[in-house]
């Protein structure tokens, strides 16, 4: 009983880290992003983190669009920016050693590298 007990509060433990650790998204992010053609633009994201749920805007040179669908679980996260009429996938990764995220965006899956950004 005291093994299923102590289990039992190690597992509370570890799902409040993650979501502790994974909070560290919050706020401004940067990249850039290689177009189809080869070339890159500048693009940016503003995360918020609320328990499991991932909200924010993405910015780039066509303008300020919402995240929607976002979710956060361990160090992954997946939300879609809703560019005008596009609805497109995001699915990325949270690395908090090098506080970067490895992001892959549209059905092409274009990756991409966020730093952590100072500009709002």
């Amino acid at each position: 009983m005291k093994k299923a007990i102590l289990f039992f509060g190690i597992v509370i433990a570890l799902a409040l880290a993650a979501f502790t650790w994974f909070k560290d998204i919050n706020g401004n992010w940067s990249a850039k992003l290689k177009g189809p053609d080869g070339n890159e633009f500048p693009i940016s994201y503003t995360f918020k983190v609320d328990g499991g749920t991932l909200t924010g805007t993405v910015t780039s040179q066509i303008g300020t669009f919402d995240i929607s669908e976002g979710k956060v679980e361990g160090d992954s996260l997946w939300f879609i920016g809703n560019i005008k009429t596009m609805k497109i996938k995001n699915k990325g990764k949270y690395f908090a050693d090098g506080d970067s995220i490895s992001l892959r965006v549209g059905a092409r899956s274009t990756h991409t590298t966020l730093r952590r950004s100072t500009e709002k």
